[in-house]
């Protein structure tokens, strides 16, 4: 500088994510902009022959450019490198001991009623629920287990019960129906090991137990996750603030096509020191695709890498500017220079919410419309 009381660089906005996407240039541009605009700031104050202050005077002349003060929302994001896929991996171990005698294929989906696999030419089955089967059930049962196996009872078509958590008489002639379906002794007996019990319809990841193998009580038979699309997001604990159930949040897929997403589970995730490898934390977000149409636009790719917005702050129904046109008064603070015919005049204004290359601003003076000097 030249010793003269014009506008200094202003500090660096208060949240910018240093997180990069991997794959798009657009936002690698924008970061730029951005971050170069500290400089292009200093450009402009030098330009404008000095004597700047906060108390409201006039330039010695006219800025090279100009832009308009606009009112929006203004939106704070966050992109991170996701995984699109269909969420957590499950696993199904075997409460039976005996030779597998059939196994589903890797990516079969199965739903309520079906077969998992076979063990002794007996089928293990799938019903739908949270509680883990951990019983025999039969007549006399009463408990939370034997109300669940009863909803899956009547959605699978069989009556004469009623739906609650005593194991009665009519439940064991609904259970013999459902086991003369499936062709086996019927017993009215749900053993254990005979049903394996999921929140929803499967998609079978991977088949650990081969058919004419031998599976013993516990030991693992398949892997399986959901069937609907989601995508994994590893955030830094410093982000866990926007790693909330239910927060909405936008996912941008390999064709550009954006999908909207809700945050369906977070957990955290450490990894442990091995050799020079320190330990790692991170915070793992499973974020579902919600609709048919997040679901039919995923649904054209495996596997894949994708990117996924988390909004950190909104303001809604802010003033705004580029951030290239914000100023540093060099007695503090802040302003812009606001340009009305063939005059301008320097006003001070006070900072909010930094985002998307513009600023949120407020101060007396400043109106929708207004006209600011911007820097070449």
């Amino acid at each position: 500088m030249d010793g003269t009381d014009g506008p200094e660089d202003p500090p660096p906005p208060p949240f910018r994510s240093q997180r990069r996407r991997r794959r798009r240039g657009r936002r690698a541009a924008a970061v730029l902009v951005v971050l170069a605009a500290g400089g292009a700031v200093a450009v402009a104050g030098l330009g404008l022959g000095g004597d700047a202050d906060a108390g409201g005077g006039d330039s010695g002349g006219l800025p090279p450019n100009t832009a308009k003060v606009t009112r929006q929302t203004l939106r704070d994001l966050h992109t991170a490198d996701g995984t699109l896929g269909f969420g957590d991996t499950a696993e199904i171990v075997s409460r039976v001991a005996g030779t597998v005698t059939a196994v589903p294929e890797t990516g079969e989906r199965i739903t309520r009623g079906e077969e998992l696999y076979a063990v002794d030419d007996l089928p293990v089955t799938l019903m739908y629920g949270s509680l883990p089967a951990y019983r025999p059930l039969k007549e006399d049962t009463e408990g939370p287990d034997v109300r669940q196996l009863e909803r899956n009872l009547r959605d699978l078509g069989y009556t004469g019960f009623t739906v609650d958590e005593k194991f009665t008489g009519a439940t064991t002639s609904a259970v013999k129906a459902w086991q003369e379906d499936l062709g086996l002794e019927e017993t009215g007996v749900v053993d254990l090991g005979r049903v394996v019990f999921a929140p929803s319809a499967i998609r079978v990841e991977a088949v650990e137990t081969a058919k004419g193998g031998t599976v013993q009580m516990g030991a693992k038979v398949l892997s399986y996750t959901g069937t609907a699309k989601a995508v994994t997001v590893e955030l830094d604990p410093e982000y866990l603030r926007l790693a909330k159930k239910g927060t909405a949040v936008t996912v941008t897929l390999p064709d550009d096509t954006r999908a909207a997403g809700r945050i369906d589970q977070v957990s955290t995730v450490v990894q442990p020191a091995s050799g020079q490898q320190e330990a790692t934390t991170k915070v793992e977000v499973i974020v579902a695709l919600t609709g048919a149409k997040a679901q039919k636009a995923a649904a054209r790719f495996g596997s894949a890498s994708v990117d996924a917005d988390f909004v950190a702050g909104t303001r809604p129904n802010v003033l705004t500017v580029p951030v290239a046109a914000l100023l540093a008064f060099s007695g503090g603070g802040f302003g812009v220079e606001v340009v009305s015919g063939a005059t301008s005049t320097y006003l001070p204004v006070t900072t909010g919410l930094f985002a998307e290359g513009r600023v949120e601003i407020s101060g007396e003076g400043v109106a929708e419309g207004a006209v600011v000097g911007m820097p070449k």
